[in-house]
């Protein structure tokens, strides 16, 4: 089973590649973990994601990252699942209301990989291995942080959190059909600017822990 970790930065998985067991990445073994570095936002990541996908033939595909939670009842440094991802950027302002591109009629809602303009993870209910708290999440390439902009978000897609790479992903592998699990953890609140105020450091260290956790089940069940 060829397993790939990837993410938009080295710094997100180095301290997992730094600590797992030589047993995952050997050459030799029926189970392999690779990592990949996808870049920054919807656009580096789908094209890096497709060339994986072509290329690598990954079996299963783990993203990992940090993200921005809209829900402050979500703990700082939270290990979360991404169940549904929505495009948070696409389309327009009119009237003071957030047009996406399913309302502009230039994309159809449940046309295929959309359903009812979410992207799913339909392998979820069999690989949250480590059952996690499965949240909505929006994808946006211009991270939220005027307070009018964070409700027109909330009050249209009733996101958890927020990152710039989670609809890549999903995109992605669901045109491919290669499993997958998007785990975020959460660094800061959306809009909250002062990173004195953000929890990176723990996040990180949660996340890559938990991702630790979840390749060694994943093995399992391999």
């Amino acid at each position: 089973m060829k397993v790939v970790v990837t993410a938009a930065t080295t710094g997100e998985w180095m301290p997992a590649l730094l600590n797992i067991p030589d047993l995952y990445t050997s050459n030799s073994h029926r189970f392999k973990v690779l990592f990949h570095q996808s870049g920054v936002g919807m656009l580096a990541s789908a094209v890096n994601l497709t060339c994986l996908a072509i290329n690598d033939k990954p079996d299963f595909i783990i993203q990992m990252g940090i993200a921005g939670a809209f829900d402050k009842k979500i703990n700082l440094g939270k290990v979360v699942a991404v169940k549904h991802e929505m495009l948070g950027d696409m389309g327009v302002i009119e009237e003071n209301k957030w047009k996406d591109i399913f309302d502009l009629k230039l994309e159809k809602s449940s046309y295929h990989p959309f359903e009812k303009r979410k992207l799913t993870n339909q392998f979820l209910e069999k690989f949250n291995l480590l059952k996690l708290a499965e949240v909505n999440a929006v994808t946006v390439n211009e991270i939220t942080t005027h307070p009018d902009r964070i409700n027109q978000l909330i009050k249209k897609y009733e996101p958890s959190i927020e990152s710039m790479e989670g609809a890549a992903l999903h995109y992605v592998a669901k045109e491919f059909n290669i499993p997958f699990i998007q785990l975020r953890a959460i660094s800061n609140y959306v809009g909250e600017r002062n990173k004195n105020n953000w929890k990176l450091p723990e996040a990180i260290d949660n996340l890559n822990q938990m991702v630790l956790k979840f390749i060694d089940k994943l093995y399992k069940l391999a």
